[in-house]
């Protein structure tokens, strides 16, 4: 297959921006100078009857995102244009997302806009913490953008956060979703072992062979040392990685990756579809089939996670809650004629 990525390319050759303090990159400005050039998007595939997400209450969304607002908050839900943010947020969950909304990276798939990043917001622990407490959550997940101009990473801030968070909501269980700490990972994971979360996530996205095209300034064997090595020093934390399909893997190379994660002591795993945010975005290789979900869900448990959720509309922090607590996968929503013409309707 090719690797293929694209973004839109004006028509005259254009010098992208540079990248000023505080100013979001996006799309041709985001992806310009990655190593492996983007190819323009002519038509988009169409969505088959499986990319589906369930109707939520509008004025649940509307009072989530009120609350974020007043207190400066940004979510990795609306930032990376989540499909499934109406679900999630009238399920009264978010996936908050520290550190500021502008990203080192510049990755293809991702919707988050790169930059030189502001100062951190000293106050973002404390309201962070704030709407924990406020919404009543049970369970909550924090990530981050990368921040490569920090000496640790960020840890620090996370570490902050977990501490002001536990103070304010003491039975609250926490997620992180860590960037790679690519260059600082012992420190990072020093503080990160001294302060722990409940649930210690990491996403390494896609296969070994996409990673120049997909994961620009990442590496896919450091990405699986991280999740090992933080196993090694917290036995007692569980450890989770999310990836996505879709991009131009094959089915053998998915298998591959679940026995790398495997050999790596990852706990929990979710798969999930690559939707193109935009046509700025890298493109949709192929739109994955449920059935070929299923046998990845069906190969995870007979090699062992303790649990793997994979579906077009699964992503890294999608009903984390369940998962953490052992639930099923939620099934695709799916059309009864779609079923009827799989012939998985019987009479």
């Amino acid at each position: 297959m090719t690797t293929a990525v694209q973004t839109h390319v004006p028509a005259a050759k254009v010098k992208p921006k540079k990248a000023i303090q505080g100013e979001k990159l996006r799309g041709y400005d985001k992806v310009a100078r990655i190593p492996i050039k983007v190819i323009p998007t002519v038509e988009a595939k169409k969505k088959p009857d499986w990319i589906r997400v369930k109707m939520s209450s509008p004025a649940e969304v509307a009072r989530i995102k009120a609350t974020l607002r007043e207190q400066k908050l940004y979510t990795v839900c609306e930032e990376a244009a989540c499909p499934n943010l109406p679900q999630c947020f009238a399920d009264g969950t978010a996936t908050f997302m520290i550190m500021g909304d502008i990203c080192t990276r510049r990755c293809p798939f991702c919707d988050v806009g790169h930059g030189r990043p502001n100062a951190l917001d000293a106050d973002e622990p404390r309201h962070t913490a704030e709407t924990i407490q406020g919404l009543q959550l049970k369970y909550a997940v924090i990530t981050s953008v990368d921040r490569d101009d920090l000496k640790d990473g960020g840890a620090a801030h996370f570490v902050e956060v977990l501490n002001e968070s536990r103070a304010l909501s003491p039975n609250c269980l926490i997620e992180i979703l860590v960037p790679d700490f690519r260059g600082r990972m012992d420190i990072a994971l020093d503080l990160l072992t001294e302060t722990a979360p409940d649930v210690f996530n990491h996403n390494i996205e896609t296969v070994p062979r996409l990673y120049k095209a997909f994961r620009p300034g990442s590496d896919y064997q450091h990405s699986l040392d991280l999740l090992k090595i933080y196993k090694e020093r917290r036995p007692d934390i569980a450890t989770k990685c999310g990836f996505m399909v879709g991009l131009g893997e094959t089915e053998e190379e998915i298998y591959a990756l679940l026995d790398d994660l495997k050999a790596h002591d990852v706990d929990m795993i979710t798969i999930g579809q690559y939707l193109q945010p935009s046509k700025n975005h890298a493109p949709v290789d192929r739109y994955v089939h449920p059935d070929e979900f299923q046998r990845y869900m069906d190969y995870g448990k007979k090699i062992g996670f303790f649990s793997i959720w994979a579906g077009p509309m699964v992503r890294s922090s999608y009903f984390a809650d369940r998962q953490y607590y052992g639930e099923d996968c939620p099934a695709p929503i799916r059309s009864k004629k779609a079923l009827e013409a799989e012939g998985k309707l019987g009479c």
